[in-house]
């Protein structure tokens, strides 16, 4: 095991952008040197895409986690030959690059249960991919909690300083409205209480949204304000959190932009996704709480569209490395700052 914490970065759909923006990300972070890393996918994507990019790193496969000090300034490889390129067109659908990602995921989490690696952070699989190869879970959060039989679990997004915790994601509107409870939400609630304290904020402020327009008007115009989420935050309260709500969610993520709060929960999806994507949707990346080791993840999807034409931004990617690695190094869940520092034009081209 390496003295600096060891992230490994798994490469997504390789009929997707993962390659692209995990190889321009490394490129732009050949200076940071207090973290290593290695890749969990095909050497030869790699490769054919560092040849695509016009980059000078070196890509090379590992047999063994204990051969990665000898590669400075190179990219090391864990190449576990489940996939053959040939098998699967680059920007197309594809049942083996679902398996192949699936099993690239499920490699890493194994790598974090045993301590070989110290974090985890992941380009984007797809889930239509990932459903004709024969998986039935939903995300790679669902993928992690069910291997590491992690009981409750939450997605974060973050861009530069808002953060926002969601109740549900991967949930229709009508069953996450449902699970707005008083129990759900407080555990929520404690949940993030106790991962911030973890990385570093000695009484995280927290914000609640309310669910309804005008957190109900007083039970005007719904009633999970007063008889759901109010309780759950008194309870938290009795329970040292120090937080706040439910607060309208027209107003509440702007005064997390303005400082005055660490995290919003939001109480459904796209509640949560839209103000972040819309402050900051090239830096925003994904943390999963409740997991018993650190995962982080770029905030976009494959995009097929675009895939093997160089033209990826990898700035949440690179979002994504920096953190995990943040993370378990004890430095705390900081914006790294690291997109906006290393991406040039260059870099993005």
């Amino acid at each position: 095991m390496n003295s600096k914490p060891l992230v490994a970065i798994t490469m997504g759909d390789p009929s997707g952008v993962g390659a692209e923006v995990i190889i321009k990300s490394i490129a732009a972070l050949k200076a940071a040197d207090w973290f290593s890393f290695v890749v969990i996918g095909d050497t030869e994507i790699l490769k054919t895409t560092n040849i695509l990019l016009k980059t000078e790193l070196q890509i090379e496969s590992v047999g063994d986690l204990s051969e990665i000090p000898q590669f400075i300034g190179r990219v090391p490889v864990l190449d576990t030959g489940n996939f053959d390129p040939r098998l699967a067109a680059v920007g197309q659908l594809s049942a083996e690059a679902g398996r192949a990602s699936m099993e690239w995921v499920l490699k890493s989490g194994q790598l974090c249960l045993s301590g070989a690696v110290d974090a985890i952070a992941t380009a984007p699989i797809n889930k239509e991919a990932c459903r004709m190869a024969g998986y039935e879970d939903i995300g790679h959060m669902e993928v992690y909690q069910r291997l590491s039989r992690s009981k409750n679990v939450a997605t974060m997004l973050v861009s530069g300083h808002l953060r926002v915790v969601h109740l549900t994601t991967h949930r229709s509107l009508r069953l996450a409205c449902d699970y707005v409870t008083k129990d759900h939400v407080f555990e929520k609630i404690i949940l993030t209480d106790t991962f911030f304290r973890d990385w570093g904020f000695p009484e995280p402020r927290i914000a609640v949204a309310a669910l309804n327009p005008h957190a109900s008007d007083g039970g005007l115009i719904g009633h999970e304000e007063n008889q759901e989420i109010a309780p759950a935050v008194d309870e938290a309260r009795r329970y040292g959190a120090r937080v706040d709500g439910p607060i309208p969610a027209d107003t509440v993520f702007h005064q997390a932009i303005r400082g005055n709060y660490d995290v919003v929960i939001a109480m459904y999806h796209d509640q949560g996704h839209i103000p972040i994507k819309v402050y900051g949707f090239e830096e925003s990346i994904s943390v999963n709480l409740g997991l018993p080791f650190v995962r982080t993840s770029v905030d976009h999807g494959t995009a097929f569209d675009i895939a093997g034409k160089g033209v990826a931004d990898p700035r949440s990617m690179i979002e994504a490395i920096g953190l995990a690695a943040a993370l378990s190094s004890g430095r705390g869940l900081i914006g790294t700052g690291l997109s906006s520092e290393t991406v040039t034009t260059d870099t993005l081209s």
